[in-house]
């Protein structure tokens, strides 16, 4: 290895391929109803941490409003970013009183969501966006600080 070789936390190894894949991810519930406070919005945080944790990807940030949530995921190539289907199965389970209110059927994310590659933007630019979002109850609680192992983020 050459000497000038400066490790890269963002250039992930596997056992054929070397990467780096951020992904902006925007999620909307069914009807864009608006069913997130801050409470659901802190749990649904862990929930896609654990997820992305599952799949072997990584959440970089998360935040959201009432009627929508942000991610940026680093992920494999292997993974298809498809956070949706546990993460509702799960928030379901833990809020069905307050979800019910807000949503009915089967579905709790609508079928539609963004996604793009942050390859263009510089990361600070995208973590920073999705820190500015306006929580529902913001005041109210303090939201745990995640630290970053990347220089840019």
């Amino acid at each position: 290895m050459s000497p000038r070789w400066e490790p890269n936390p963002d250039i992930r190894r596997g056992r054929s391929v070397v990467y780096t894949l951020h992904a902006h991810l925007v999620f909307t519930p069914k009807y864009r109803r608006g069913p997130f406070t801050d409470e659901i919005l802190l749990r649904c945080e862990e929930v896609m941490r654990d997820v992305c944790t599952d799949f072997g990807a990584e959440l970089r940030e998360f935040n959201g409003e009432r009627d929508h949530v942000h991610l940026l995921v680093h992920y494999p190539p292997k993974v298809a970013i498809s956070l949706k289907g546990v993460s509702a199965r799960r928030l379901r389970q833990e809020f069905p009183g307050h979800i019910r209110k807000y949503l009915w059927g089967e579905h709790f994310w609508s079928p539609s969501y963004f996604a793009a590659s942050c390859g263009g933007a510089p990361l600070a630019v995208i973590k920073e966006y999705i820190e500015t979002q306006k929580r529902p109850d913001w005041g109210q609680q303090c939201r745990p600080v995640h630290s970053c192992t990347s220089e840019q983020c």
